[in-house]
């Protein structure tokens, strides 16, 4: 309901507009209203408040009286019946009495009415997902996404573990290796071995993963505490919220070359991926960082790349415009990453990565 303050000040305002030579129908659009709206508003006397929540409404005929809502509550209360949902009652009562309350939709408004609608049984009831975490970085080493695959190994239905670390700014796998199995100690070994590699001892970082165990063992948190790493978690059972190492995953197993017949060996295992890692940081272009290399844009090179590249398209349309109907191509320097920015188009705050 619009207070009638709200409503005049919507006609001044309208009406100002028409002054100054507006049209009726699309001032309305801009005010929120329609034409008929303000046609009745400015047709009532002084703009009167809304009379609707006032109005004398009838009962409707086919209401329920209270001797039949009573009916209804006391059938749902027998015991018997107080663990079924209304359809369950209701057919109950046509097959053993012969009886006919209402319409399951009917039971359940009487219900609701009176407080007896509640989640029955052991299973939790359904709820919405909160929203994702988000994160940003805008250099190297602010924000890493992890996580761990299984290789195919020698025989049918035997793995290797493959654990790799992504920077999400620059895209480089900056952490990785092979396991026979899966657990928290090689997950702790890998990311030792990373923050070691990249010179960042105890420098603010944040690591995302998924919910698996090996990435959630207490020992392994405490571990990243001490590092001065902030750990972040996927939903559960959300893939989406892990976007970065889940495609880093899935261009190691679709690469030309992929072992899917199975790795003679752990050694073996570990050779096919350093080769992985070495062509996906130094010779791969990567698309989301406009086409250069994660290592290239992890020691912060890409911009002077891109800006030849700029150079060079320019070049090119000068020499042949009639070739060109559009702009050039878009060789401009991603500053920012975002991980999961659902939360950005809810106006929801950021969490910064350091």
């Amino acid at each position: 309901m619009i207070s009638t303050a709200d409503r005049r000040k919507t006609v001044e305002l309208i009406d100002q507009a028409r002054a100054e030579g507006a049209r009726l129908t699309p001032a309305c659009e801009v005010a929120g209203i329609c034409a008929r709206t303000y046609q009745r508003w400015t047709g009532q006397e002084n703009l009167g408040e809304d009379r609707r929540p006032f109005a004398d409404r009838p009962r409707p005929a086919n209401a329920l009286s209270p001797e039949e809502e009573q009916a209804i509550l006391d059938v749902c209360n027998r015991p018997e019946y107080a663990s079924l949902p209304p359809d369950q009652i209701l057919v109950r009562l046509l097959d053993e009495e012969d009886r006919y309350l209402a319409s399951v939709s009917t039971i359940y408004r009487v219900l609701r009415r009176y407080g007896q609608v509640a989640h029955r049984g052991r299973a939790k009831a359904p709820r919405r997902s909160k929203p994702p975490t988000t994160h940003q970085a805008h250099a190297p080493n602010q924000l890493w996404a992890w996580d761990c695959t299984w290789l195919p190994g020698p025989a049918r239905g035997t793995f290797y573990y493959l654990i790799m670390i992504l920077d999400v700014f620059s895209r480089k796998v900056v952490g990785w290796e092979v396991f026979p199995s899966e657990s928290a100690d090689n997950a702790m070994q890998v990311i030792q071995r990373a923050v070691l590699a990249e010179n960042i001892v105890q420098r603010p970082l944040v690591l995302h993963s998924d919910n698996g165990s090996p990435f959630k063992a207490a020992t392994l948190l405490e571990k990243l505490r001490d590092m001065n790493i902030d750990p972040s978690f996927s939903r559960p059972r959300v893939s989406n919220d892990n976007a970065y190492a889940e495609a880093l995953f899935r261009t190691c197993k679709y690469v030309p070359g992929y072992p899917a017949k199975g790795l003679e060996s752990l050694e073996k295992a570990r050779e096919w991926v350093h080769g992985f890692v070495r062509w996906y940081n130094h010779e791969h272009r990567h698309s989301a960082i406009r086409f250069v290399t994660p290592a290239e844009r992890h020691r912060s090179e890409d911009k002077a790349i891109l800006v030849r590249r700029h150079q060079q398209f320019q070049r090119a349309r000068q020499l042949r415009p009639e070739r060109w109907s559009g702009k050039t191509r878009n060789w401009s320097h991603v500053d920012t990453v975002t991980m999961n920015p659902e939360r950005v188009a809810q106006d929801q705050p950021l969490k910064m990565a350091a």
